[in-house]
């Protein structure tokens, strides 16, 4: 976490200024849960479920019953390019199936629009499960044929651009996507930190 922070301040300085103010550093938990944690706001009923990993190795959604309304995080984008640098590409898709199953009538994404009613809510669903596949297949050809990164990040980028290149954050996503999908298609299954030092090597390397 700590190297991860120092990485994003390094990147986006202004986000952070006077960090130094902050007297704890990173908050830590003072409870955890596993699979499903239930609270009760009044009468609202609020599920924290895990679903499986995707955009990250602990996602997290919050689920209201009663309303059928899913606060999904990151796990779901809605025209705005998904950041998968710290991602799992081979379960994501599966963990979108099980927020499927939950049949939300509405849908919260991390990014975007909320969704209303089913029909919008599978689109959300389908379009992100779309871009990771599509990420997925083509960096997992790449890697497959011995080629480098920085050859399949730009095939990835070509193939991908005409579909999804109007999204939000494209450009800015892409490497971290193609990097870390890389990495899973090759020889980490789990994520890398995210140090400055990395962090600058591909940048040089993809984009020079």
């Amino acid at each position: 976490g700590e190297a991860d922070k120092a990485s994003e301040i390094g990147r986006f300085p202004r986000l952070f200024r006077d960090v130094e103010t902050v007297p704890a550093g990173l908050t830590w938990p003072t409870m955890t849960f596993q699979g499903r944690m239930t609270l009760w706001l009044g009468k609202l009923e609020v599920q924290l479920l895990q679903l499986g990993r995707g955009h990250t190795k602990g996602d997290t959604v919050v689920w209201l019953p009663g309303e059928r309304t899913l606060l999904s995080g990151d796990l779901v984008e809605f025209d705005a390019t998904p950041y998968a640098g710290d991602a799992y590409f081979q379960d994501w898709p599966q963990t979108l199936d099980n927020v499927a199953a939950l049949k939300p009538l509405a849908l919260v994404p991390g990014r975007g629009p909320a969704l209303k009613g089913e029909a919008q809510v599978q689109k959300g669903l389908q379009v992100t499960r779309d871009f990771i596949r599509d990420v997925w297949t083509h960096v997992k050809a790449g890697a497959d044929a011995g080629k480098e990164l920085g050859a399949v990040y730009k095939e990835t980028y070509a193939a991908l651009k005409p579909k999804y290149g109007n999204w939000v954050i494209f450009d800015h996503c892409m490497p971290f996507d193609v990097t870390r999908c890389y990495d899973e298609a090759t020889k980490y299954r789990d994520p890398r930190v995210w140090t400055a030092e990395r962090d600058r090597q591909m940048w040089e390397t993809l984009e020079g």
